[in-house]
C-alpha cells in the first residue's frame, strides 16, 4: 500500500496577470521505504507539489495522502508523520548544534530531557557527535545539511522530504549525503522523497524517478527503466532520456561539482 498517494494534485496562484496553473494534475504513489527523485525544467512544479505534500501550501484541487493521513482534512497529522528540509535550510548561526537539535525537539514536544537525548541520538548517527557544542556558523556545507537532515528526522518522521539536499556541496560532502540518504532507507525504513537538478545524483540514488513537466507527470519508472523507454539503451545517459522526455534540458542544466 502506498505511503504517499495523490490523486489530481493541483494548485493555481492568482495573479494580477491572471491564473497560474504551477501543478495541473499530478497523480503518484510512492511505496514505504522508496527514494523516489522528482525531476523536471524550471518551473516544472516539483517545489510546489513537495511544499504541498508537506502541508505548507494548500491545495487547489485534488486529494493526497502521506502516511495514511489526509492532506486536507488532518494536515496536523500529516506533519507529524513527515519530514521537510527546505533548500535554504533554516539553522540558528548564533547557536550550537545541540542546543539547535535540543530546541527542534521542544518544538516537537519533547521533554528537556527526551529532547537532549534524541539529539545525542540523531548527531551519533549523523556524524555530528564530534560538533554537537560547536556553532552552526562554523560549520562547513556539507555538515550544515546534515544537521538540517538531523532537525527534518526529530520526530522519527516515517516520510522525509529533501528539496535539493546537496545544492553546492562539493563532491565529497555529495557523496556523504547520498550514503546518509540510503542508511535513511536501509537502517531505519525512511521513505525519501527529493528533488535535485543533478542528473548523476538521481541516477545513483533513486530507486525510481518521477518527471514533472508543466504541472503533470510526463514519465516515471526506475531509471534503467526510463533510460531503455525513452533513449533506447540502459546504457543511455539520464540526460539523453530527460532530454528525450521534456526536450529540454534540466532546471538550470547545472553540472555536478568537481574537485578542484
Amino acid at each position: 500500500m502506498p505511503i504517499i498517494s495523490t490523486s489530481g494534485l493541483a494548485r493555481t496562484f492568482t495573479t494580477k496577470a491572471g491564473p497560474v496553473h504551477a501543478v495541473r494534475s499530478v497523480d503518484l504513489a510512492v511505496m514505504p521505504g522508496e527514494i523516489v527523485g522528482l525531476l523536471g525544467p524550471n518551473g516544472a512544479g516539483k517545489t510546489t507539489t513537495l511544499r504541498m505534500l508537506t502541508t505548507l501550501l494548500a491545495p487547489t484541487g485534488g486529494a493526497a495522502t502521506v502516511a495514511g493521513c489526509d492532506l486536507t482534512a488532518d494536515p496536523a497529522g500529516v506533519r507529524e508523520k513527515c519530514g521537510y528540509v527546505a533548500q535554504s535550510g533554516g539553522v540558528d548561526p548564533h547557536i550550537s548544534v545541540r542546543e539547535e537539535l535540543v530546541t527542534q525537539g521542544r518544538l516537537y514536544r519533547l521533554s528537556k530531557a527526551d529532547a537532549i537525548a534524541r539529539a545525542d541520538e540523531l548527531a551519533a548517527h549523523l556524524g555530528l557527535g564530534e560538533l554537537l557544542d560547536r556553532r552552526t556558523a562554523a560549520l562547513s556545507g556539507g555538515q550544515r545539511r546534515r544537521l538540517d537532515i538531523a532537525m527534518g528526522l526529530t520526530h522519527r518522521p516515517a516520510v522525509l522530504f529533501l528539496d535539493e539536499p546537496t545544492t553546492g556541496l562539493d563532491p565529497g560532502s555529495r557523496e556523504d549525503l547520498w550514503d546518509l540518504v540510503r542508511r535513511l532507507r536501509d537502517d531505519f525504513g525512511t521513505t525519501v522523497v527529493l528533488t535535485t537538478h543533478y542528473l548523476d545524483e538521481a541516477d545513483a540514488l533513486a530507486d525510481r524517478l518521477v518527471v514533472i513537466d508543466g504541472g503533470l507527470v510526463v514519465a516515471e519508472g526506475a531509471p534503467a527503466a526510463l533510460k531503455t523507454e525513452h533513449a533506447g539503451s540502459p546504457d543511455a545517459s539520464l540526460h539523453e532520456t530527460f532530454l528525450a522526455i521534456t526536450g529540454r534540458a534540466p532546471a538550470a542544466a547545472r553540472p555536478a561539482p568537481v574537485a578542484v
